[in-house]
Formats: C-alpha cells, structure tokens, sequence
C-alpha cells in the first residue's frame, strides 16, 4: 500500500477487515492474564499467554501505565410519560480538567451524549434516592452533543459521588447489553486510581497484581501517567478520506518528576500499555518542541490539536532537548503537574519519537486506534490482524491482547 505523505489524505477504507460478530469478546475472560498475547517482534509473529509476557519483553522495557479510572457515567432519567432519556457524560463543558469537575459540588455543567433526545420535552429531570436529589436541565444542543447542567442536593456531595449513587458504568456501546457486576471490576485496571474515564484503557484490563510484582522484582521499570478516555474512543470514522474527521480531545495529566523521569529513561525501550498512554507520552515530545520553539507561549498554544505534529514547520530535537524544554517551561512557571488536553493523531505515515513499543487489544475495523497501530507496525497491521481472525483470537475491549514492537 502506497502510504501517505500527510494522514489527512488516507482513505479510511484501507484500514478495514471483516469483523464476524462472533470474534467480539462480549464478557472478559475468566482470569484478566489468561487472554492470548500475540506477539509481533522482528517482523514475526510469535503466539503466547499474557501471563507469559515477561518472557517477550525487551531486557532494558520501561513499562508506562495509564492509571486513570473509569467513572459510572451513564445516567438513566425517566420524562413525565415514564420513558428513558440516558445522559452519558461525556467530559466538562468548561475548560476543566474532569478531576477538577468530579470534585465539584451542588452544579456542574457537562457536555453529555444523550439518548432519546426527542422524548425530552420536560424543562427538568430528576433522579431521587433517600435524601438525596439529582436534577438535569439541557443547556444547548450541539451538532453532536449537548451542553447539560446538573444541580443536586446535599450541596456538599461531589459529583463524582452523585455519580456512583445513581450512575451506571459505560461498558462499550457494541456490547449491546447493560453492565453486570462483573464489569465493575472487569472493566477497570487494578491500578486505576484518578477518576475521570468513560472508557476503560483496556489494555491494562490483563495486567493483575501478580503481574506487577512480577515486574517490580525483574527490575523492569514502570511509570504512571493519567490519560483521562474519551467516548471519542469508540467515535468510527464515518468521512471517507481522514480529512474529514474530527479527533478527539482528551485530558492529560502527569508529574513534572513522571516528565523528568521518562527522559532519564528515553533510551531504554519504553513499552507503553494502552494507546492512550502512547498519545499520551507521544504528545510530551511535541509540547516539548513547541516549548523550545515558543517558550512564552501558554498552555493552551502548547497543547497538541489533530494535525500539528504533521503540519508544524519547526525543525525536529532530540527526546531529551524537547523534554528539557518542556521541563524548563513548567519551572519556570512553579508548575508540579502538568494538565492539558491532547488532540493528537497517530497514524501513517506518523514515527514515533519516545515510545519503542505497544501492548494493545485489537481495534475495530475503520477506527484511529488501528490507523495507530499502522503507525506503529506499517502495513504488517494486516499480515498481525490475519493471524489472529485465524487463530481464535478475541477482538476488542474484552478481547485478547497483543505486544507489538517496533
């Protein structure tokens, strides 16, 4: 396949396959590290069990985590006729940091997918239990989403607790069935620890405690950062040429010693799990470069929007310059922790700056999650996803797993 010289030319019907209903893993498998682990190393593929994962991994690994967790974000109200209207919170409405909006308390407003739109014809919803009251009232209609205000009483409750009184968890919507028991603790990793996703980074769904331990005492280094998921995640990519699709943005939020620690590390072979933690350390370089390049900027002008890293006329640096720069820019302004957003787009013909490697599930056809993994592989995307269609692997968020390296 002829690879493009800017992504916003591919046609998004290159990156397809045929998906059969019956490869889509619709509940997780019995042990989170018993899922098959396919490995692609040198150009071969090698199959295995995650459990066994240490024995593929390069000597020197540095293993980044995301440690965000999955919010119970979907919200079923009932109108005056008793029918359903679901409101899933989608992130904040203002420019807040989803932490920052889970903390807070009384009213909050949010951007929220809603379904049964047309059935809201009340000026307000209500959810009760106890003493306890949540309203709703629609803000805006937005071409794809909608601007909501959420009040309740006590005043002194968080958000994120009126959430776990009344809010479901949002399982991926091609499961087509309502979260169980099970996927309160199957749909998040045993590290998640920052509040704030409505998708799980299901790569880290197969890592258990076990697992790290096992880590910690072969000396492989770990790090943690936190990318907050998007529903964006599971946004197809309905414009025939990637031009006309809109990426979405998503939180990040790490360290300035997690920054000055993944440069002290950038030439070891850092794995990250998840493609949330690789557009995540992926977009610390080009902050970084931009930092170097502007460093009166702020925050904002730093942040990483869709075509930037392709787009951008400034002159490449080295991994440790670029994080230099970052560093500098967020001392010089006594800045502990950096929040941003991150809009960015890895795709052909995309190299990666930091990362060496991937752990990952495998994607659905036609998404930016498999245009990542052909930026990571190339075309060996398809010879990887042959093999596991005909091999029994699972597909998707439940699914098996894969450590793809470059």
């Amino acid at each position: 396949m002829h690879m493009p010289a800017h992504p916003s030319n591919i046609s998004i019907l290159d990156y397809t396959y045929d998906l059969p209903n019956e490869r889509i893993a619709n509940f997780p498998d019995k042990e989170r590290d018993g899922s098959k682990l396919l490995v692609y190393k040198n150009s071969q593929i090698i199959e295995s069990r995650f459990h066994s994962m240490m024995d593929h991994l390069p000597k020197d690994a540095v293993l980044i985590f995301n440690d965000t967790k999955v919010v119970t974000a979907r919200l079923i109200f009932r109108n005056q006729q008793q029918q359903n209207i679901e409101v899933f919170c989608l992130g904040p409405a203002e420019r807040l940091d989803p932490l920052h909006a889970l903390n807070a308390k009384g009213t909050v407003n949010w951007m929220c997918m809603i379904g049964h739109l047309r059935k809201w014809k009340d000026d307000t919803l209500f959810l009760e239990n106890g003493s306890i009251r949540l309203a709703v009232k629609l803000v805006a209609k937005q071409e794809n989403d909608c601007e909501v205000l959420f009040s309740w009483q006590p005043e002194h409750l968080h958000f994120f607790e009126i959430l776990e009184q009344f809010g479901a968890l949002p399982i991926p919507p091609y499961l087509k069935r309502d979260s169980t028991e099970t996927d309160k603790l199957r749909y998040q990793t045993v590290y998640a620890q920052h509040k704030g996703s409505v998708a799980a980074p299901t790569a880290g769904l197969h890592f258990t405690k076990q697992n790290l331990d096992e880590l910690q005492r072969a000396g492989i280094e770990s790090l943690r950062l936190t990318l907050h998921v998007g529903a964006g995640t599971f946004k197809p990519v309905k414009a025939s040429k990637m031009v006309g699709h809109a990426m979405h943005a998503e939180w990040m939020h790490l360290r300035v010693r997690s920054i000055e620690a993944i440069q002290k590390l950038a030439s070891k072979s850092i794995i990250c799990v998840g493609t949330t933690s690789l557009r995540a350390i992926e977009t610390l370089y080009w902050m970084g470069l931009k930092a170097y390049y502007y460093p009166s900027q702020g925050i904002e002008e730093l942040e990483i929007a869709q075509w930037d890293v392709y787009d951008k006329a400034l002159v490449p640096l080295s991994v440790d310059q670029s994080l230099t720069a970052l560093i500098n820019w967020l001392r010089e302004r006594e800045l502990e922790e950096l929040y941003c957003k991150t809009q960015i787009l890895i795709a052909p013909p995309y190299q990666l700056k930091i990362a060496k490697g991937l752990f990952t599930n495998f994607h659905q056809p036609q998404s930016t999650l498999l245009l990542l993994v052909a930026a990571v592989i190339g075309d060996d995307w398809r010879k990887v996803y042959n093999y596991a269609l005909q091999n029994d692997f699972r597909f998707l968020s439940y699914g098996d797993s894969s450590l793809l390296l470059k």
